[in-house]
């Protein structure tokens, strides 16, 4: 299996959603995005959570060979349309690759244009997560490499 790069994971979100002719059908696939994301009650915590955001949307992670995969869930389809486009652009990446990441993708969507601001808000606060996540683990891989418990590939 390959593990498509960030930037080509942007690009082909980017792309998806230039097909749309309006915000309603973006809208509308947002919404069957959020459908088709499992319900995650095992995640559904205080520490999980994010504030800030309009609706509930909450977050955890694993790490494991270097790469950090993420669940996430939310109370309302389209938050859970939006995590689902972040769980599919930064899943299974190594931290240093979301770490450098800039999330220009939203402005070239357009998510701006159609969102209310604290949706919007929302989604900074959401890949804000993501990368405090990164951080943790970007440390604590380095940590491990330099004391010998894995080796750098």
């Amino acid at each position: 299996m390959i593990i498509k790069s960030l930037k080509e994971r942007e690009k082909i979100i980017v792309k998806k959603f230039r097909i749309f002719q309006n915000w309603e059908e973006k809208y509308e696939y947002l919404i069957e995005l959020g459908k088709k994301l499992k319900k995650k009650p095992n995640i559904r915590s205080n520490n999980k959570l994010i504030y800030g955001c309009q609706s509930k949307v909450w977050i955890d992670s694993t790490f494991d060979k270097g790469r950090i995969f993420f669940k996430a869930d939310s109370d309302a389809l389209l938050p859970k349309g939006l995590v689902s486009i972040m769980i599919y652009i930064y899943s299974g990446l190594p931290p240093y690759e979301i770490i450098s990441s800039n999330y220009h993708f939203i402005s070239k969507i357009g998510f701006q244009n159609f969102l209310s601001p604290i949706r919007a808000n929302g989604i900074i606060l959401f890949i804000k997560r993501i990368k405090l996540y990164a951080f943790y683990f970007d440390k604590k891989y380095l940590r491990l490499i330099k004391h010998n418990i894995i080796k750098n590939k």
